[in-house]
């Protein structure tokens, strides 16, 4: 390998970050405090409401709304916080409605990771104002989209690209889940399979040092964690533990896409209706009241039963109350537009289903099965596996339960991902006319070499032929090989330049006379812009993409005027293909040969290979 060569192997590195993620982890830093603030402000400001509502008290500490003694008036504190919200949304902004997520996702793939000043400022309120006046939801989807916000105000005052105006945002929301749960990690995990989709140092590093300085600075405002403290349960559970834990997930993910299925028909019908959608909410707050009167603890955020749930030994009551009217009216009111979470009820309607299932399986500590089908459901329903399982492990810090987490939550994913299209997350997206891939793969582009795609078998024009001559010989290339673009090349075989077919025919058309005679070199301007046979095409694929020429001249990396080939778009979609190949189609490729004896000394090979 020469020594041109062998530098440009040592540039080809693992990763393509650079030292711009310095500035950029410094402001991550920054917004990670911020964003913890931001945390502590919210869950205060749902503390404020939820004691103004229900117990006409001026306090700011975290109370349910179960032990109010409103009697049936309690029916219309719902509405009344969800006309507040619905009015907030028409005249404010729209975009406060709903679980803060999509709305996050949406910023970042459609808005250039760009929000507006004004949602930073209405989206912690109206969800405030929401989930304080008994809305059945959780605090950290406006938390993660307030988060974000800021983290995205904070990155328009510099002068950023896109995408790290969205590592900025990423890092707002999880740090806003990292201060919110004690759940630091999580939190990472959440943005890697939800909000930045990619996996790159560039935005990894600055999102984790966020949600570690959000969790560091939780310490001093919220407490430490873990947010639900459990027993420690048995580090092997035997394979009718696991079975159960393969029971357990199955139903986690039946569930899950009960609820994403059920959120959107509750949206559908909604929409039917003959009056404008600020309105809905207000509807759906109706039904959050009946559903209160009914069964009070279905009400709020709701991270009091959560704790009960996990301590087992729950009434059976209990546990249906939470799977049916939780459910029902958390359905309802997300379908009609209101502002509020989603991590938090589905916690604690993983947790009952997993306390029903726990009145049948075997038995390995209180809370077992509530905390894996808990980790499940965000799993099935979320299609957030490794955010589950973590997620699980963090609010409990109860490492035994790494296996049957594993299991369960996979399982749930899968039973989702087979059964649904789209997960309770891109559906919004998906009915906003947006589409939404959440597959990481490798892109072959990025281990396919010039080399192994471009063309050998190429026409190349000397540079002192005429015009006049060069048409003669173009015009059956084109018609055979399909070739567009020609090299100019001198007496040595040297690149001078390159000149398309058309451009070439259109001065035959033009020239009169003595024209005709003037040799190819005299229509070169300019150098070529080129591909190196050794460049990932990934490269190409830029180079294409900024020159805006989609054929290239392979030249060697050594010898820039010595010619190799030819590359084109055509042969980088020959080398999707190839991969697109590598999926479909199969094979056999070991060969099993059976000898049957025939009789004494004879034998028959019987090939069952296949295609």
């Amino acid at each position: 390998m020469s020594s041109k060569s062998r530098k440009h192997s040592e540039e080809l590195g693992d990763f393509t970050t650079g030292i711009q993620v310095i500035p950029i982890s410094l402001l991550a830093i920054f917004i990670g405090f911020v964003a913890s603030l931001v945390a502590w402000a919210l869950l205060r400001l749902i503390g404020f409401f939820t004691n103004l509502f229900y117990y006409q008290r001026i306090d700011s500490t975290l109370s349910s709304p179960a032990h109010n003694h409103l009697g049936l008036w309690a029916i219309l504190v719902p509405v009344i916080g969800s006309l507040v919200v619905g009015f907030m949304a028409r005249y404010g902004s729209e975009r406060i409605r709903g679980h803060g997520i999509p709305e996050a996702i949406e910023s970042i793939l459609m808005n250039g990771s760009r929000v507006h000043p004004r949602l930073a400022l209405l989206k912690p309120i109206s969800a405030a104002i929401s989930i304080g006046s008994g809305g059945p939801f959780g605090a950290e989807g406006p938390i993660i989209m307030t988060g974000g916000a800021f983290g995205s105000l904070i990155a328009q005052f510099f002068h950023l690209t896109s995408a790290e105006r969205k590592t900025l945002l990423v890092a707002g929301a999880a740090a806003g889940m990292s201060a919110t749960f004690a759940a630091p990690l999580s939190a990472v995990l959440l943005a890697v399979e939800l909000l930045l989709f990619e996996w790159k140092p560039r935005s990894a590093i600055p999102v984790a040092l966020a949600s570690a300085t959000a969790g560091a600075t939780r310490r001093y405002i919220l407490g430490l964690g873990p947010l639900f403290p459990v027993t420690s349960h048995p580090i092997f559970i035997g394979p009718a533990g696991l079975f159960g834990c393969l029971l357990t997930g199955i139903l986690a993910g039946g569930l899950s896409a009960l609820l994403t299925v059920g959120v959107y028909a509750a949206e559908d019908t909604f929409q039917k209706l003959p009056i404008h959608w600020m309105w809905w909410p207000a509807i759906g707050g109706l039904f959050v009241g009946i559903g209160g009167v009914i069964f009070p603890p279905a009400l709020g955020v709701g991270y009091d039963n959560i704790a009960l749930l996990l301590k087992g030994n729950t009434a059976l009551q209990f546990l249906l109350g939470i799977l049916i009217v939780k459910s029902l009216i958390w359905m309802i009111s997300l379908g009609s537009g209101t502002s509020g979470g989603v991590l938090a009820p589905l916690l604690m309607m993983g947790a009952a289903l997993g306390g029903i299932e726990g009145m049948f399986l075997p038995h390995y500590g209180e809370g077992f099965w509530p905390l894996v089908s808990m980790g499940a459901i965000l799993g099935g329903t979320m299609r957030s596996p490794f955010t589950g399982i973590v997620f699980a492990i963090e609010l409990t810090h109860d490492l035994n339960m790494l296996l049957p987490l594993l299991v369960a939550c996979f399982l749930a994913h899968a039973f989702t991902v087979l059964t649904l299209k789209r997960s309770i997350l891109t559906e919004k997206i998906a009915r906003r006319g947006y589409h939404l891939s959440r597959e990481y793969a490798l892109d072959p582009l990025e281990i396919l070499f010039v080399r192994e795609v471009m063309r050998t078998n190429v026409v190349a024009l000397p540079a002192d032929a005429k015009l006049e001559q060069v048409r003669e010989l173009i015009r059956p290339v084109a018609k055979e090989r399909g070739q567009h673009i020609y090299p100019i090349v001198d007496s040595d075989a040297k690149l001078l330049g390159v000149v398309s077919r058309n451009y070439l025919l259109k001065l035959y058309e033009e020239s009169h006379g003595s024209s005709c005679k003037s040799p190819l070199r005299a229509v070169l301007s300019g150098e070529p812009v080129v591909a190196f046979s050794d460049e990932p095409l990934r490269v190409v694929v830029y180079r294409m993409v900024e020159t805006g020429f989609t054929r290239f001249p392979v030249v060697d990396r050594d010898d820039q005027r010595k010619l190799l080939g030819m590359v084109s778009l055509d042969d980088l979609l020959r080398a999707r293909s190839r991969n697109l190949e590598e999926e479909r189609a199969r094979e056999r490729v070991l060969r099993l040969r059976l000898p049957l004896g025939r009789g004494k000394g004879e034998q028959i090979t019987v090939d069952v290979t296949s295609k």
